[in-house]
């Protein structure tokens, strides 16, 4: 016979509590607790949005550190199951082999805890508690990761506008992944705009009567990246799978409710459980995560704006910044035509960040060199990477802003280097366009290059 208890889910709403769990409600919220518990826990990301402005003083290794917990037991379950010897890259991917072989462990601890918990509890009729604790703990993981990754294109910088040196290759030479960051990059005000989803998805996660209108934003912003990930080879798969799987445990509870919604029936009230039963316990916990989004909010925002002056438009400038074309180019006292031909000769050179410079060949090809500068005897040493020597050592002039003279030793060879400057704003790509409503010319044959 079923009982009914009655508990407070909100400050004016009640619940008559649900029936008994059937055998695999029981068995499928055993395994989603073990599994999206510890990947929130061990995987090196989720709980670190949680330090909000601490994070400041994490050290620059912490993603390993993090991960060496659970190293002996992922590098075993790889070299028992898969012949592999897994390790830790300093690269930056989030998809790297030792990645998903901690999401493959964690997989296996998740069934085998499955099964144990099930043989031991089997008599427990729910986990209704146990449930409204875990939803809260998820729910807070996927803000903090809402507003970390949101906060990154509200403030425009995970896809930066695109470098100078890229304005000045090829469409060809582009990976997948640089077609989508440059695409993103060249409208700040698109990327803002799908930062703000994302933010605004984190926000509504944490306040629990906005929860379910968190969740299905997040959840669509999340499908979406997911999607390009998946297409454009975005290292971050692993990751934004499960941000999205994170969203549909906790959109499970309400789907009857959003069926009835959509069939036109009424939806009734919430059916996420809740783990606070006072009303007071309900706004200690409202007003708590309230702070928690401001103090997580606070840390994204302090990382945005060191973000914005370490690497982003308020980053410093190289002391030559802008394209410089190649207007002359003599060796040894001769004039090198431009041929494609030509290997040695210089098309253009590029300076936009401080130590690093971009010297384009005839063939467009682009090569990274160190600088050094001394401005006081106007003297310019170059570098390729991974050298021992110098590859090039000048002083240089300026008769006019828009002129630069390099005199100096190239390869081996007295060079004399005459570079105009590239006007960047003629580029049509950096042109400020505006809004243009009526539009009587597509002018389709120039946008496709026919």
């Amino acid at each position: 016979m079923q009982t009914i208890d009655t508990v407070v889910v909100g400050a004016d709403e009640q619940q008559p509590a649900a029936r008994s769990w059937n055998p695999v409600g029981r068995i499928l919220f055993r395994f989603g607790f073990l599994y999206f518990g510890l990947f929130c826990v061990f995987y090196p990301q989720p709980l670190w949005a949680f330090l909000g402005p601490l994070a400041h003083w994490l050290p620059d290794d912490w993603f390993r550190t993090w991960l060496d917990m659970s190293t002996p037991l992922v590098k075993w379950v790889g070299h028992t199951f898969f012949g592999v010897d897994v390790v830790l890259h300093d690269s930056g991917s989030g998809d790297q082999r030792i990645l998903w072989m901690l999401v493959f462990t964690i997989l296996l601890v998740a069934v085998l805890g499955t099964v144990v918990w099930s043989v031991l509890d089997r008599a427990r009729p729910d986990y209704r508690r146990l449930s409204a604790w875990f939803l809260l703990f998820i729910r807070l993981c996927l803000a903090g990761q809402m507003l970390g990754y949101g906060f990154a294109k509200l403030i425009p910088n995970q896809m930066p506008q695109p470098a100078l040196s890229t304005l000045f290759t090829l469409y060809g030479d582009f990976a997948p992944m640089g077609v989508l960051w440059n695409q993103v990059g060249v409208s700040p005000v698109y990327e803002s705009l799908l930062g703000a989803a994302e933010v605004t998805g984190g926000l509504l996660l944490l306040l629990p009567r906005t929860q379910l209108a968190g969740v299905l934003l997040s959840l669509v912003s999340m499908a979406q990246v997911w999607i390009l990930n998946m297409t454009f080879d975005v290292p971050v798969k692993l990751l934004s799978f499960h941000l999205m799987l994170l969203c549909l445990v906790l959109l499970a509870p309400e789907l009857p409710r959003l069926t009835a919604v959509l069939t036109g029936r009424a939806a009734g009230p919430a059916a996420t459980p809740q783990p606070f039963r006072s009303r007071r316990a309900i706004r200690i916990a409202a007003a708590a995560q309230v702070l928690l989004a401001v103090w997580m909010s606070a840390g994204d925002l302090w990382q945005g704006w060191r973000g914005w002056h370490d690497y982003g438009p308020g980053s410093a400038k190289s002391e030559l910044y802008g394209v410089w074309s190649v207007a002359d180019f003599t060796r040894d006292g001769q004039s090198v035509p431009p041929l494609l031909t030509d290997e040695t000769r210089w098309r253009r050179l590029i300076f936009e960040v401080p130590k690093v410079a971009a010297v384009q060949g005839m063939d467009d090809e682009m090569t990274v060199v160190g600088t050094r500068f001394d401005t006081g005897a106007h003297r310019l040493v170059l570098r390729a990477p991974q050298a021992t020597t110098d590859l090039a050592e000048f002083t240089y002039e300026q008769p006019t802003s828009k002129r630069l003279v390099l005199t100096g030793r190239l390869n081996g060879h007295q060079v004399t280097i005459a570079f105009d400057q590239v006007d960047l704003d003629s580029l049509p790509i950096r042109q400020s366009r505006g809004l243009h409503l009526i539009q009587e010319n597509a002018n389709w044959g120039k946008i496709m290059d026919y």
